[in-house]
């Protein structure tokens, strides 16, 4: 039984009574919860009562077909990270192209074999939790992270991030868009954040409040990740780095040690290799004159909670 599946719920979606039965008997025996679908909506429906960890979607279905019911599905709060694999009749590559496009991970070809499937279940699975993990330790931590597409449609924001954004008068609820100034500064300088290892920055003033959009990720159809800051506050990273005279991205390492993180999930959420971030942990031992992880939290702690 692989320790990937145990636990997990699968959702099975397929109009095939056959093809239903026989992998959901494959996946039970692997240790998978399986629920199964015979239509979109069903599906639909199902997910929101018990929301599965990984879908597997049928891509041609009477009614409601698979590329629908996954868009309706990837748009739905709470799904954001939900990986859908589509099944598709063997070579119909027009199919593959909707598939992804819908927000499918991937797909697998009819008749399916089983080894192959597994393998990329395995994956998704991983990547989904990854991804899961990384936002809770956002919205649990106080992080400000807005992300949207290309067009400035928000697709999802922590929860300080959108009480900052209402403060400005944007609306942060999922579907909304961002001001249009904030698109144009986006717009004007995609490319910087692959030549220059400055974060950049546009300020963004309303109702005597001034929030600070940086951009986190390169730009692309799926989706900018955006930190905001209140300026009036100031960053937590900023306070760290002066105080102790580290780097940005030191600083960020040692804002998630006195969060209570451990290297590995710093990596996850940083989007760095685990060593890298035991090289960072060395700098940081360094200029603080510490030896311990407790001991640097400690002192970060003392310099965010000073009034």
């Amino acid at each position: 039984m692989s320790d990937t599946f145990s636990g997990s719920r699968v959702l099975i979606v397929d109009d095939s009574h056959e093809a239903l039965t026989m992998l959901s008997d494959a996946l039970s025996l692997e240790g998978l919860q399986v629920d199964v679908s015979s239509s979109g909506r069903t599906a639909i429906s199902m997910a929101s009562a018990e929301a599965p960890d990984i879908v597997l979607m049928d891509a041609i279905m009477p009614g409601l077909d698979g590329f629908e019911t996954c868009r309706i599905l990837k748009a739905a709060r709470g799904f954001e990270d939900l990986p859908i694999i589509f099944m598709t009749g063997f070579n119909e590559n027009e199919h593959v192209v909707k598939a992804l496009a819908a927000g499918g991970v991937d797909f697998v070809s009819k008749p399916i074999l089983l080894d192959q499937l597994y393998a990329r279940m395995r994956v998704h699975l991983s990547n989904a939790r990854r991804a899961r993990s990384a936002r809770q330790a956002l919205d649990s931590t106080g992080r400000w992270i807005v992300a949207c597409d290309a067009n400035g449609r928000i697709n999802w924001a922590t929860p300080q991030a959108s009480d900052l954004m209402a403060k400005v008068g944007i609306r942060p609820d999922a579907d909304s868009y961002l001001p249009i100034e904030v698109l144009t500064w986006l717009g004007a300088g995609s490319a910087d954040l692959r030549t220059s290892t400055q974060q950049r920055a546009f300020a963004y003033a309303r109702y005597g409040f001034e929030v600070e959009f940086r951009q986190l990720s390169e730009a692309n159809e799926d989706q900018i990740l955006l930190r905001l800051i209140d300026r009036q506050r100031g960053a937590d990273e900023e306070q760290l780095a002066r105080a102790f005279g580290l780097t940005f991205r030191e600083a960020e390492v040692l804002l998630w040690v006195a969060h209570g993180k451990s290297n590995k999930e710093i990596a996850d959420i940083l989007d760095m290799s685990p060593r890298t971030v035991n090289k960072h942990m060395e700098q940081i031992f360094n200029k603080l004159a510490v030896e311990k992880r407790t001991s640097a939290a400690t002192l970060a702690v003392r310099v965010l909670w000073r009034e």
